[in-house]
């Protein structure tokens, strides 16, 4: 993988450098002519709600030594303590989508997606390479490539890599050769298009994403374990899976077509969505019955050998919609169509005296049609009064008002859905449900917020927030899926500031949640994240950068635990996550069209305490000194 990759890099800047040879030919002056200032980025979102508003690309260095920055979502997650492995949001988040849904979310953050996809217009073409490389075996790496055909069509293309080594039990001899635990893989094609009257847009996008996450499960509690302290011998450390992976790939294709019927005021669109993921899991050597207070699920239901499960799901969504806007109001009208089918296979053995195996299929299929729109007031960019909702018929619904004025806003919420698709159903070799009991459930959600300066220094936004969950839907400590028959209430405030004292920066973000009447919804009761920093010349002026040091903590709390053969976190009542910082300390550079940082990950790694647990079983990483490069070329 390392050699692919390094010929990946020379074939790129090879490129790179044919292409700013010849325009080099063309113009040998030492004039710049092409900079951030020509290549401007489009979003779809935009154009469809009438704000033609093309932004520079992001050149700063801020956040660029942040991991959560090097994703394609950059909210707060647990995970299993590496890069790229299974993730699930820290704080909790209002549902979005409604109807048939697959449910299988844990790779979410690391894919493009294709409903957000930034469209360039460039004057010259734009590309950039980012590398990242850890200590610890941690690589991440993305190519961008993009340039108008002409002065209205432009297309792109971009890939990317993430790769991680295991911490735990690397020094065993196993199958499999390799130590990575994770191999990541994403692409995507895009291109935007405007005719020349200025009445046709087309946007038009494909995104590819492929995973192997090799499935350990944890680290193996002996049961003569009395102290966590015996639990961070990472490379020498016993693990509870030692032959089972799991595999996902999903691609999509999104196209957006709009067309003026009336300039702004009448638009009609069409938007089509093809998507197909397919979820595999393998575990060659099955050993049920292990400690109970580590890490195990049921022995085979078909074959207690060995586990092979398939899961695809394929859905195809059309929308047809009216909108339109003008100095004071927008409105959207749609209507959408979904058609949806999943298949499960897993192997079984034909007899119990014999060797010989067969696959054991399950189908189900899904077509639904729902009804939406939006209604939007507004008076320049102070003040905004918003209604939408979507209606599956005869079923599911959201609805969602907002008003805002100046600084303040605040919004209600209601989302009614059904249970997704692995809720529901689910066949595989350790586990074998058909809910169809479950009843949709409600979320109503409240929301007050305050964002804005304070003086010339200050930056400070606020929030307040009431969520009421009815018939919550839950994996329970058995990993299998639950419902509730009463209400998950959970309140909370989020603030986050930043102050300036000339060259140095102050920021902090603290979320607190309460959960005393939410007993199975595990977030941390408080979140904080510190950054102190100097921002300015360093080194005698030889350069810009920030040199600082980010301090991120969740309280303890009993966190959900990660079941791989579902992709679900589930609840547990035994391991509890301790209080722990985690403290880096950063340099990040900015020269001319190079970015660069240089970080110091988990600094604080064995000063107080040998470690801490991202998930039940699962201890975060060690420290790590990491290097990271993003490589910009214009021309």
């Amino acid at each position: 993988m390392k050699r692919k990759l390094l010929v990946a890099v020379i074939f790129f800047l090879g490129l790179v450098s044919v292409r700013t040879a010849q325009a080099q030919i063309v113009d040998d002056s030492t004039k710049v002519i092409f900079s951030p200032k020509t290549t401007l980025q489009l979003f779809e979102k935009d154009v469809l709600e009438g704000r033609y508003v093309e932004e520079r690309i992001d050149t700063t260095i801020n956040n660029f030594n942040n991991e959560r920055y090097w994703y394609q979502d950059t909210a707060y997650y647990q995970h299993l303590g590496n890069i790229g492995t299974a993730s699930q949001p820290l704080l909790f988040r209002v549902p979005t989508t409604i109807g048939v849904r697959f449910g299988r979310n844990a790779f979410n953050r690391y894919a493009y997606d294709p409903y957000n996809l930034n469209y360039y217009d460039t004057r010259s073409p734009y590309s950039h390479l980012m590398y990242i490389q850890g200590g610890r075996g941690e690589q991440v790496f993305e190519a961008i490539y993009a340039r108008n055909i002409t002065p209205r069509w432009n297309i792109g293309v971009a890939y990317q890599l993430l790769a991680a080594q295991k911490q735990l039990n690397s020094n065993s001899v196993s199958a499999r050769a390799s130590d990575r635990i994770v191999n990541q893989q994403g692409f995507k094609a895009f291109s935007h298009y405007a005719s020349i009257n200025k009445k046709y847009d087309l946007f038009v996008n494909f995104t590819l994403f492929k995973t192997e996450q090799i499935e350990q499960g944890g680290v193996l509690v002996p049961s003569d374990t009395t102290t966590r302290e015996s639990l961070f011998n990472f490379q020498s450390q016993a693990v509870n899976l030692e032959q089972a992976a799991t595999n996902e790939k999903r691609n999509h294709l999104h196209l957006l077509q709009i067309y003026k019927l009336a300039q702004e005021n009448l638009k009609f669109y069409h938007m089509l969505d093809g998507h197909v993921q397919q979820e595999a899991y393998e575990d060659d050597a099955l050993q049920p019955g292990k400690s109970a207070v580590g890490f195990y699920y049921p022995i085979g239901l078909y074959n207690q050998k060995k586990t092979d499960d398939v899961a695809e799901y394929k859905e195809l969504q059309n929308v047809f919609g009216l909108t339109g806007n003008n100095k004071v109001s927008s409105y959207k009208a749609y209507a959408k169509l979904r058609n949806a089918k999943v298949n499960y296979s897993t192997l079984e053995t034909a007899k119990t005296d014999t060797t010989a195996e067969q696959r054991i299929l399950a189908d189900k299929a899904y077509n639904q049609l729902f009804v939406g729109g939006q209604l939007r007031l507004f008076y320049e960019n102070k003040a905004e009064l918003a209604v939408d909702g979507e209606f599956q018929l005869s079923n599911d619904y959201q609805v969602r008002g907002v008003a805002r004025f100046a600084g303040l806003s605040a919004s209600l919420q209601r989302v009614l859905r059904s249970p997704s698709v692995t809720e529901e159903y689910l066949l595989s070799n350790q586990f074998l449900w058909n809910n169809t009991s479950f009843k949709s459930n409600v979320t109503d959600h409240g929301e007050v917020r305050y964002e804005g300066k304070l003086g010339a220094r200050q930056f400070v936004r606020l929030t307040g927030n009431y969520t009421s969950i009815k018939r919550y839907i839950y994996f329970d400590e058995t990993a299998l899926p639950q419902q509730l028959s009463g209400n998950q209430r959970l309140w909370g405030a989020e603030l986050a500031h930043h102050i300036r004292f000339g060259p140095v920066h102050f920021e902090n973000f603290v979320a607190y949640t309460n959960t005393d009447e939410a007993a199975y919804v595990r977030v941390p009761e408080w979140l904080l994240d510190s950054k102190l920093y100097f921002q300015g010349p360093l080194f005698k002026k030889a350069l810009d950068g920030q040199f600082g040091v980010q301090a991120t903590m969740p309280t303890g709390y009993y966190a959900d635990a990660y079941m791989p053969v579902t992709q679900q976190f589930y609840l547990q009542n035994d391991f509890k996550l301790d209080t722990y910082p985690v403290i880096d300390v950063f340099l990040t550079a900015d020269i001319k069209n190079v970015n660069v940082f240089l970080k110091m990950s988990h600094a604080n790694f064995d000063l107080w305490q040998p470690g801490y647990f991202a998930t039940p079983y699962y201890p975060g990483m060690r420290r790590s000194f990491i290097f990271g490069i993003k490589w910009m070329f214009f021309d």
